[in-house]
């Protein structure tokens, strides 16, 4: 039952849509109000890079991740946060170039180390648009440098300080079979400019993870976060700011 997912769950989404508004942000800045033939490279497919790739896929970015952990891979694929396993950066490529061209979402990763996914990517020109914000050697430091001096950008995913709450639901039992209606009230109560949370709500289940399906959740102010609890009762969870 939704009810009983764990606190890690309800964190993850929190997470999640910390990364996705981020990139959507930055996105105001480009041609596009998604991120569609955007080149995101997320380095190390840990839980920070899964958190990058399932934002990127909801915002419309391509992803390139690296990894030779066999769980963290399967993992990743299993959830939809990755699309394609791979083993060399040319099998990646010619994914990524297709969809970049149509500006679809698309996430490969490869099975390599990300410091030899990177000095390969160096030696052939091979550049980002956008890196992820992160600490550690997950993303190393001489090829951001590397790849920022070329034109990439970081963005980190962190909301600027607001009176928004970010809530999550479980589909009321009137909605268990038609949760397309549930996501149509749930966006009755958003104003039509805010295509950012009308993309999440709309696009996340898909990439979330099968284990929250039948959550949704979406990012509002107080008044709206209290017309939602008296509609669908209480929220699971969460607050961002």
């Amino acid at each position: 039952m939704a009810e009983n997912k764990s606190e890690s769950d309800l964190t993850s989404i929190a997470e999640a849509y910390q990364a996705y508004a981020s990139l959507m942000n930055f996105a105001a800045t480009t041609e596009d109000p998604s991120l569609g033939g955007q080149f995101l490279y997320v380095g190390e497919l840990d839980d920070y890079g899964r958190c990058f790739a399932v934002a990127a896929n909801i915002a419309g970015a391509a992803t390139l991740a690296a990894s030779t952990n066999p769980s963290a891979l399967r993992q990743a694929q299993r959830e939809g946060a990755t699309d394609f396993l791979v083993n060399s950066l040319d099998e990646a490529l010619r994914i990524l170039k297709n969809e970049i061209r149509k500006r679809q979402p698309v996430a490969v990763a490869v099975s390599l180390a990300p410091a030899e996914l990177e000095s390969e990517m160096i030696e052939r020109g091979v550049l980002p648009d956008i890196l992820p914000v992160r600490a550690g050697a997950a993303l190393h430091k001489a090829a951001v440098t590397t790849f920022i001096s070329q034109g990439s950008q970081l963005v980190s995913a962190s909301l600027p300080q607001t009176e928004r709450r970010f809530l999550i639901w479980p589909a009321p039992a009137e909605y268990a079979q038609n949760l397309a209606a549930f996501e149509s009230m749930l966006a009755k109560h958003l104003e039509p400019t805010d295509y950012i949370n009308r993309r999440w709500l709309r696009l996340s289940p898909r990439y979330l993870g099968p284990h929250v399906r039948r959550l949704r959740s979406l990012c509002c102010n107080e008044p709206t976060a209290v017309k939602l609890t008296a509609e669908f009762g209480p929220p699971l969870g969460t607050s961002l700011g």
